[in-house]
């Protein structure tokens, strides 16, 4: 294959992508497959001549489709949508073709230079403050990690990048229990170790217990460890609980804590002056994480990482050999600096796209009828006899259950993934068996919501 039959079956592909995207309501929403089914479709062996381009497409057609997910449904409800927006998926295109590796301002510097603007706009639209930076990751676990291993050194003085941790007292991360458990996952890579991850009961309300934080903090110190960061939820993943970011914060600083926000979902609806309520406060923050991906319709992968200060991250994982220097000048940002990969792909292309092709007030609409339609959803399930909602709605996040038990929940959650009409999932709140649902897809209709209260009525019991 050449790249004059690159533009033909491009043509092709973008010809099947349009038939695929308006036949998806046709599809169930679920793959209807089972494992190793795929895999037996495809010879155990490359092969050692070349292929018809007919064929590889052909196969692709009959193998591929029915056997995923289909993110893009209008009617996944299930975990956060990992959107493609048009406008997105044209800026992939063009990304992709170019291929760059934008390790460096050199390498890339329209790449660079693009994604600091587009840090820029996101801040202001998110209504940060003016002294927020920031990078864009792959996704919000590579950006944590970034800002766990930036509080370790913190706290190390930037000794453990040379010495290591033995020697050193135990270093405590603390966190409310309901954070992301990629939280669990950087303190695991970075050292510290899930038994220094301390997770802070949360209140009623479901956000961090202040007392308890600032007790366990007591307690740590008393013991001979080190604290050295605090992390936050704003919109955790199970069912969309927030801690008081302003109070948290004060409470971290004094007692000179690192300080790291996950907003992974609810982050995009920032952009709404009516929902910044939910992290009041968080111009204090350290670091703050959330995923355009998630909700603004982003292409998958773009999580963006704002920094108060970006120098301590920098002097974390920097490195700059001599074949990486730019030897002209050095007052550019090489951006591989900032995170963990040496290698970038062109992610702020999409960014630049989406936010042009749909305005800040087009994205400010779909987020507000997603939080409306999910909470009118959520009456209209209380209404149902023998459902009760266990988590009112957090923006476009609730869940409920079924006769008040686990095993018919699970049942009922079963048959709905097996009808395929609608794709939700599920959690453990309190100890009980819940089904979240969470409205985002980026082309659903207040119809597809609503879709979830048919399918409920008819597969119940």
């Amino acid at each position: 294959m050449n790249h004059d039959d690159l533009r033909h079956w491009s043509k092709r592909a973008a010809d099947w992508a349009h038939d695929y995207h308006a036949t998806l309501r046709d599809r169930p929403v679920r793959a209807q497959t089972t494992p190793g089914a795929t895999a037996a479709q495809l010879p155990p062996q490359a092969p050692e001549a070349a292929e018809p381009i007919e064929d590889i497409f052909a196969d692709f057609e009959r193998i591929v489709p029915d056997a995923m997910t289909h993110w893009q449904h209008p009617r996944f409800f299930a975990y956060f949508n990992s959107n493609a927006a048009p406008a997105s998926m044209l800026a992939e295109q063009l990304a992709n073709a170019m291929a760059v590796q934008g390790m460096l301002w050199q390498t890339a510097p329209a790449a660079t230079e693009i994604e600091q603007v587009m840090i820029g706009w996101l801040r202001d639209a998110l209504g940060l403050a003016g002294h927020f930076t920031g990078t864009i990751h792959d996704s919000a676990t590579t950006a944590t990690l970034c800002a766990v291993l930036t509080m370790r050194e913190r706290a190390l003085g930037w000794q453990g990048l040379e010495d290591g941790l033995s020697g050193q007292p135990p270093l405590v991360i603390f966190c409310s229990d309901q954070t992301h458990s990629s939280i669990d996952k950087a303190t695991r890579l970075a050292g510290i170790g899930q038994r220094n991850t301390i997770k802070i009961r949360t209140d009623d309300t479901l956000a961090l217990d202040e007392d308890a934080l600032i007790h366990a903090l007591g307690l740590h110190k008393s013991n001979g460890k080190r604290p050295i960061g605090l992390i936050l939820a704003v919109g955790g993943t199970s069912v969309g609980a927030s801690d008081r970011v302003g109070r948290c914060i004060e409470i971290a600083k004094a007692h000179d804590l690192y300080v790291h926000v996950d907003a992974a979902w609810a982050g995009s609806a920032m952009i709404c002056p009516e929902f910044r309520h939910i992290w009041d406060g968080i111009d204090g923050a350290d670091s703050i994480v959330f995923n355009p991906h998630k909700w603004l319709g982003a292409q998958f992968d773009c999580a963006v990482q704002f920094l108060a200060d970006p120098a301590p991250q920098v002097r974390t994982l920097g490195l700059r050999p001599d074949y990486l220097q730019t030897l002209e000048t050095s007052e550019v940002t090489d951006f591989n600096e900032w995170t963990v990969p040496l290698g970038r792909r062109f992610r702020a292309l999409k960014l630049w796209f989406l936010m042009r092709a749909y305005g800040l007030e087009g994205l400010r609409t779909r987020i507000r009828n997603h939080v409306a339609w999910a909470g009118e959803l959520c009456e209209a399930i209380r209404a149902l006899p023998d459902f009760r909602i266990v988590t009112e709605p957090r923006l476009s996040l609730f869940s409920f259950r079924y006769k008040d038990d686990d095993a018919a929940t699970e049942a009922l959650l079963t048959r709905i993934n097996a009808d395929g009409r609608v794709y939700l999932t599920q959690t453990r709140h309190k100890g009980e068996f819940v089904i979240r649902v969470t409205v985002g897809q980026f082309d659903c209709t207040r119809e597809d919501v609503m879709c979830v209260l048919d399918v409920l009525q008819e597969l119940a019991e």
